[in-house]
């Protein structure tokens, strides 16, 4: 079935359907004439964005006639005006294929949060290991896809930051353990405390990314000793992992040093924190803007006594000083959004948003930033390129 993702809030409750509405499977949710009903279920659906057939659009009946009267002025035959159709919706299936991926993980997104939000211990482990292992295997499917799609919505969104931040830090955290070549039975542990190191904690950092004023001593009270409290609700819900728990006890309490002689938990729990710091920085708060993505790398650089720390220099090995999803200038004037990363720490494939005139690229332009005239001379932070992205067009340019 060929399916088009809907923009996120283009329907509203109350609204009658002149097209079905879908899932990203395809799964029937409401046929054409149905009055979206006002439940809080079809609110986030429309918010993430829902799904119709191509053919049910407007835009592919636009683009039909157009094709067909083109085709009637140059005098076609019947024969080449049928094939209009069938032609029309495999490209159309060919985005498809990405858009849907991209709304793939703002639903997975939205079931971590509602895990995180409300935590059951009859079905926890069931729910979190399926969420666990879907983002993995998409990773792992699409390394550079994710890292571009992650890194660039932490940059740009407030809603849901505590799913947000869980689901970045697991990728991460796994991208950077195998470059550490450490064994899957810890980077496993690994990732499942990336995933659940904050469940103490609710929503409470939701509320703080959109709060201007300091914590309150109540806010204040929640996040100390929150991963005590984490491991031993994850305990209470049927973890019995040693390496996962003491990870999520242990992943405000490491300091620096190296690993090799540290016991597992320790060593996981240092990278851990590593790139909880990272991850954060690189996502904005209304109190304060996210920073670029080189001076969020070089602050994991660095340990706490201004040494080299053997945990973020594995992140950036893994993902680069300038990671998928982050934005630079080019030494040719060019202003655009790192979409894969490259051979080299520093030279990832970029593509050109901005020209050297200022002006907006009617397409973006991958460049090849080994190259003297296309080098990266600037990294940006999110709010110095007053551009809105397409990020299903950039995906497209990661694969």
């Amino acid at each position: 079935m060929d399916l088009v993702r809907l923009p996120p809030n283009a329907l509203k409750p109350g609204q009658r359907l002149s097209f079905s509405l879908r899932d990203a499977d395809g799964k029937l949710l409401f046929s054409a004439g149905t009055v979206l009903p006002g439940s809080e279920v079809v609110r986030e659906l429309l918010a993430r964005g829902a799904y119709t057939q191509v053919h049910e659009t407007e835009a592919y009946q636009r683009e039909m006639t157009a094709k067909a009267n083109t085709l009637l002025h140059q005098n076609a035959s019947l024969r080449e005006i049928a094939r209009v159709a069938p032609d029309f919706q495999h490209e159309r299936q060919r985005t498809a294929v990405v858009t849907s991926d991209y709304a793939q993980w703002l639903d997975l997104q939205l079931r971590v949060h509602n895990l995180l939000k409300d935590p059951k211990a009859e079905d926890f482990l069931t729910r979190f290991e399926a969420l666990h292992r879907e983002a993995l295997e998409r990773l792992e499917r699409h390394p550079d896809q994710t890292l571009l799609l992650l890194v660039h919505d932490a940059s740009q969104e407030l809603a849901q930051y505590t799913a947000r931040h869980a689901l970045l830090c697991t990728v991460l955290c796994q991208l950077a353990a195998e470059r550490m070549d450490w064994p899957m039975e810890m980077i496993g542990a690994l990732t499942r405390a990336a995933l659940s190191m904050n469940l103490a904690l609710g929503l409470l950092q939701d509320r703080l990314a959109q709060q201007r004023e300091g914590l309150s001593p109540e806010q204040a009270r929640q996040l100390a000793g929150h991963g005590d409290r984490a491991a031993a609700l994850l305990q209470s819900m049927g973890v019995s992992d040693p390496n996962w728990l003491n990870t999520v006890r242990l992943h405000h309490d490491t300091g620096p040093g190296p690993l090799a002689e540290r016991a597992w938990p320790e060593r996981l729990a240092r990278l851990l924190q590593r790139i909880d710091v990272f991850a954060a920085r690189l996502s904005p708060r209304i109190a304060r803007k996210a920073q670029a993505g080189a001076q969020a790398s070089r602050a994991i650089f660095l340990d706490e006594r201004k040494q080299q720390d053997e945990a973020g220099a594995a992140l950036i090995k893994a993902v680069g000083l300038y990671p998928p999803g982050t934005l630079v200038r080019l030494a040719n004037g060019e202003e655009g959004v790192v979409i894969k990363r490259g051979a080299s720490a520093t030279e990832p494939l970029v593509a050109a948003l901005i020209g050297k005139s200022g002006n907006p690229l009617t397409e973006p332009v991958p460049r090849d930033t080994r190259l003297a005239s296309q080098a990266i001379s600037q990294s940006l932070a999110p709010h110095e390129l007053r551009l809105r992205l397409s990020i299903e067009k950039l995906m497209r340019l990661a694969v």
